[in-house]
């Protein structure tokens, strides 16, 4: 069973989960459509996630923690609109968010997530 302490809506501080699941690892994902602003990158990076998650039988309830990078910190409110219409409600992973380069100019930002799935 994951384990949420200090709980947020859109993170948590402290993710515990059990050493008997299969960790899931997502690779980190950028958007497909590199014309959108921060909130559609961001969006399209996150059903991108969406179906890595079920391909690995599990879903965004299940993710432990994420790590976002952004092309400019100033996006960071711009990337949480998005996010949290996306976090699924009372289970938000731990998260870390910085600035970065990225591979390409176009792409405002990245997010790499990991989950449990059943053994």
């Amino acid at each position: 069973m994951i384990q949420r302490l200090q709980p947020g809506a859109r993170m948590s501080q402290i993710v515990t989960y059990p050493a008997n699941s299969r960790f899931v690892v997502i690779s980190g994902q950028v958007p497909d459509d590199r014309t959108l602003d921060v909130p559609g990158q961001t969006a399209d990076v996150l059903a991108k996630v969406d179906r890595l998650l079920a391909e690995a039988g599990t879903d965004k309830s299940r993710v432990t923690h994420a790590y976002i990078w952004l092309r400019d910190i100033a996006d960071f409110d711009l990337m949480n609109s998005s996010w949290d219409k996306w976090v699924s409600p009372g289970n938000a992973p731990a998260r870390a968010c910085v600035e970065a380069r990225i591979a390409a100019p176009d792409i405002r930002v990245e997010i790499q997530v990991f989950a449990l799935a059943d053994a």
